[in-house]
């Protein structure tokens, strides 16, 4: 172990050529400069919350602070896993997987974004397979939950490639227009019932316990 003060720096999930883990506050800023370059067409919204909006330096300074907040709030009972997506080295997006009352509920979601040049080539189904293996392989998830705007058919596509189902729909009103999304569901037992690639979870161990299960 190599951070024993916050041994979530030590984990880390690898597929194919993508390494998944906590950023230092250097890639930090690095991934910040990834998604200034762009993360959706500038007519589009795919996020519940519109942060791709802000203008600098707002969107700066409140990209590092969300990631910031992701550590200072971790909570058993109440956490946010925002891991950095790095390909050959440098980092090309993020991933999150969260959950509340982990160790009833057993249930967790996730979120993510990629940058433009790196989308389109399989990288958020590999990096979703990731953090749904730590869920459902490491900590012991029943259910994985995610949703999505209806028209997102990037993001609706990976989740029914892994084997999600509808769970219905809600309404969300990101830059105050209402719009309709669907929700996705995964179960464990679909999870296990399809051969997956090969995850490698790593420091898993020494923060278990920070997870609540």
């Amino acid at each position: 172990m190599t951070h024993p003060e916050w041994p979530l720096f030590d984990l880390c999930l690898r597929i194919g050529d993508l390494e998944l883990r906590l950023p230092s506050d250097a890639e930090v800023a690095e991934l910040c400069a990834v998604a200034r370059q762009g993360v959706h067409p500038p007519d589009e919204m795919p996020f519940a919350y519109p942060w791709t909006r802000k203008p600098s330096p707002r969107f700066e300074r409140e990209f590092s602070q969300h990631h910031w907040k992701q550590r200072a709030d971790w909570d058993p009972a109440a956490w946010v896993l925002e891991l950095a997506v790095f390909e050959a080295g440098r980092p090309i997006g993020s991933q999150a997987l969260a959950a509340r009352q982990f160790a009833t509920l057993r249930t967790v979601s996730s979120g993510s974004w990629l940058g433009l040049g790196h989308q389109g080539r399989g990288v958020g189904k590999a990096m979703r397979t990731a953090v749904l293996a730590l869920a459902f392989d490491g900590l012991g998830a029943e259910v994985a939950e995610t949703e999505a705007f209806v028209g997102n058919h990037a993001s609706a596509g990976v989740s029914r490639a892994l084997g999600y189902v509808s769970n219905g729909f809600t309404r969300l009103a990101p830059e105050g227009v209402a719009r309709e999304a669907e929700r996705f569901r995964l179960t464990r037992d679909a999870w296990q019932a399809v051969a997956r690639p090969p995850v490698a979870i790593e420091g898993l161990a020494a923060c278990r316990d920070m997870f609540g299960g």
